[in-house]
């Protein structure tokens, strides 16, 4: 669940990951000891790469560029995400909320306010992808219940400031997402990197706000800080981190949702680590597990609520491909990715 726009940042801060190490180390080729550049051919001739040399710039203006072009690239990289994210839980309400009067009124009423805010921008060129009929449809099938109705997700995307905390939190509750940084200052990867890359010695919200401040420095060319290749790694795993926060938090209201209405369960509930197998126990209710099928583990304490592929299943240590569980019964499992003492299992039915 949104683990295509997850899987895009991915990618794209590994491109820019990818580029900071690689002009570092030209930098280092460049400018340390070794600054002529030599490369064996097979036929066993060295020749100079003298045209590279020539064009390099000095060293305090390469870094200036880096600098600048990479919090660029990481705010777009989060506020693009943060767009595609909200728009995608939008086109799910309809399935989550059946009737639009279902839809909380902070929801009906920020899609209302927002439809009125489109028709008066429509003839701009950022709305150009959008018709007159595009904009109503939505909301007067709502309104009546006539036809199934559906959101548009311009209506909510109007942010005239950066996505520092408070913008976030407003464009994500008035979409009918609230206390979204409390789960992200919980999150576990959030948490360890505060804890471990920075020795708590700043915050999530403080991380947020330097990039936003490195950013808005480098778009009016006269960034105060220059920060090092390393730093700069840093709040690509930053990014990465608060973008993987909020895909969890999203996830975790849209199973939450699906449970209030019968589209999904609690099977079960991890209970300990068994270190010889290497594998989870849990305690679960009647249900059908099977290896390669999916599950949701499930977390508020830990914000935490991601999708798991079962890889092995023991009964009484003994390996099956599936099983009829009863209720109580303790089941060995193996996941894909990381668990935790204490995760629910949760199925969707589809």
């Amino acid at each position: 669940m949104f683990q295509n726009i997850l899987m895009t940042v991915t990618v794209n801060i590994s491109t820019v990951r990818s580029i900071i190490k690689t002009n570092e180390r030209l930098r280092e080729i460049s400018f340390g000891s070794g600054a002529v550049i030599k490369q064996e051919w097979h036929e066993g001739t060295e020749f100079i790469l003298g045209t590279l040399m020539q064009d390099i710039p000095r060293v305090k203006e390469w870094r200036v560029y880096d600098h600048c072009a990479v919090v660029t690239r990481l705010y777009a990289i989060y506020e693009r995400f943060v767009e595609d994210l909200v728009s995608d839980w939008l086109v799910l309400l309809p399935e989550l909320f059946p009737r639009y009067s279902d839809l909380e009124e902070r929801i009906r009423n920020t899609h209302q306010t927002g439809v009125g805010r489109l028709l008066l921008d429509l003839k701009k060129n950022r709305y150009e992808h959008l018709s007159l009929e595009e904009v109503i449809r939505g909301l007067f099938h709502g309104a009546t219940g006539e036809q199934d109705y559906e959101i548009l997700p311009d209506a909510f995307l109007f942010h005239e400031q950066n996505l520092r905390r408070e913008p976030l939190e407003k464009m994500l509750t008035e979409a009918g997402i609230p206390k979204s940084w409390g789960w992200v200052e919980n999150h576990r990867a959030v948490k360890y990197f505060l804890e471990e890359i920075r020795g708590n010695q700043n915050t999530a919200e403080g991380e947020l706000n330097e990039l936003i401040s490195y950013r808005n420095d480098a778009a009016h060319g006269f960034p105060d800080d220059v920060l090092g290749s390393n730093a700069l790694l840093e709040l690509c795993d930053f990014v990465e981190t608060l973008c993987q926060a909020l895909a969890e938090l999203v996830t975790y209201k849209v199973v939450e949702r699906k449970k209030s209405i019968g589209q999904a369960k609690e099977v079960g509930k991890i209970t300990e680590w068994v270190k010889k197998h290497e594998a989870w126990v849990a305690k679960v209710e009647e249900t059908f597990l099977s290896i390669g099928s999916s599950i949701f583990l499930v977390s508020e304490r830990s914000s935490c609520c991601y999708l798991a592929t079962i890889k092995s299943i023991q009964i009484n240590n003994i390996s099956v491909n599936d099983v009829q569980t009863t209720m109580g019964m303790e089941v060995g499992l193996k996941f894909d990715v990381d668990a935790k003492k204490g995760f629910r299992l949760y199925q969707l039915h589809l």
